[in-house]
């Protein structure tokens, strides 16, 4: 039971900071409040293999900043 407990607040943590990241970093915004935590969303981000569904003419133009 214990265990079952700790596993469902491992996911329900794990799904709050995905939500957190979609909601703030990934949309080039800060956290409220607590800045470090999409600091180190973005870190983390960073270091994981990601998709790329951008083409190669998106990818190589020169976006604004």
């Amino acid at each position: 039971m214990v265990l079952m407990l700790f596993a469902m607040l491992v996911i329900v943590l794990t799904a709050g900071l995905v939500v957190l990241y979609v909601a703030y970093p990934h949309r080039g915004e800060e956290v409220p409040n607590v800045p470090w935590v999409g600091d180190a969303l973005r870190r983390g981000v960073a270091r994981l293999p990601t998709l790329d569904n951008q083409s190669d003419e998106q990818k190589y133009q020169r976006q604004p900043h």
